[in-house]
């Protein structure tokens, strides 16, 4: 919104060439100062004064003076163009210095569980970049929503409209929190998961299947009933370092949980895939180097904790 219901519809290289005869005191020295003609620098003078629909300029056979409404808006423009000058000079650097405010969504499992320790090593590289976190299951229009970065998981591409390289390959094991495996011996083959409590993040009733591979080629379809069942994984984390049985959680939700002794991984050479986790941005422009930043650097944390909780790779599940 403009402060003022009338904006300047000239051309702003008009307003220098006017600025550059002011200063310069001719039409020849700001033609000589701007590389154009005198004729070309003359026209742009009569333009901005058509424009503004007053004299700038007083011009004799011998010499030419500003009048007292040229001063004037001699002196505004200067102060404008300084400061759009300086504007240009912040948008230009924001591709290439990282500073600023950031605004990145992400999914309540991810934004809750993995998201905060990445933020707040990336604050402690990089103070001078903000961030503001909207941690939500629904898809934000990022446009609307002025998102800089979406953090998604999932298989599937956003449309054309959006960019979105994938920043990590996702597994969901199997975990228990030691309390549990004090009372009940820890399952050392998928068929004694039957005789055990098993917590999953599903909405559908009955019996639940998941596939899983134990990175060498096998594949096994296993049908359980769950003794509980949450809406998300950050909910099915807490419920299995609670107790309440074997969790089916991502590796990545569970890394903080293994790391701090709360969580012990069950049947640790099998696992599922849960897909991949994708920096989703609008196509079609370069990104500022705070976003690039950004994301190179979830990157490279989700890497580092990827090679600690999956030491071997779970192949794609057909």
């Amino acid at each position: 919104m403009v402060a003022i219901s009338e904006t300047f519809a000239g051309n702003l290289d008009d307003v220098r060439a006017f600025c550059a005869v002011v200063d310069l005191g001719s039409m020849t020295q700001a033609a000589a100062f701007l590389r154009e003609t005198k004729g070309s620098v003359s026209r742009r003078v009569a333009r901005l004064e058509s424009v503004l629909r007053v004299t700038l300029l007083a011009r004799t056979s011998r010499a030419l003076s500003p009048t007292a409404e040229g001063l004037a808006f001699h002196a505004r423009a200067m102060e404008s163009l300084a400061l759009l000058d300086e504007a240009l000079q912040t948008a230009r650097g924001a591709r290439t210095v990282p500073s600023g405010h950031l605004r990145v969504t992400a999914s309540i499992d991810f934004g809750i569980e993995v998201l905060p320790d990445l933020v707040a090593r990336f604050r402690a590289r990089h103070p001078e970049i903000s961030l503001e976190l909207l941690i939500t299951d629904s898809r934000l229009d990022l446009a609307a929503n002025r998102v800089d970065l979406a953090l998604r998981l999932g298989g599937d591409h956003p449309d054309s409209g959006y960019t979105a390289p994938i920043l990590a390959d996702l597994t969901i094991g199997l975990y228990a929190a030691p309390a549990y495996l004090r009372d009940r011996p820890a399952p050392v083959e998928l068929a004694h998961l039957s005789a055990h409590d098993v917590v999953f993040s599903r909405e559908r009733l009955g019996a639940a299947q998941i596939l899983v591979s134990d990175g060498e080629g096998r594949e096994e379809r296993i049908a359980l009933r769950p003794a509980v069942r949450a809406t998300d994984f950050a909910t099915v984390l807490r419920l299995t370092v609670a107790g309440a049985g074997i969790g089916h959680i991502p590796s990545l939700v569970a890394a903080r949980s293994l790391a701090r002794g709360d969580l012990v991984r069950v049947l640790p050479d099998w696992a599922s895939r849960g897909g991949t986790l994708r920096a989703v941005t609008l196509a079609g422009r370069e990104l500022p180097a705070r976003v690039r930043l950004f994301r190179e650097h979830i990157r490279a944390e989700l890497g580092r904790v990827h090679a600690v909780v999956e030491p071997r790779p779970v192949p794609e599940l057909g």
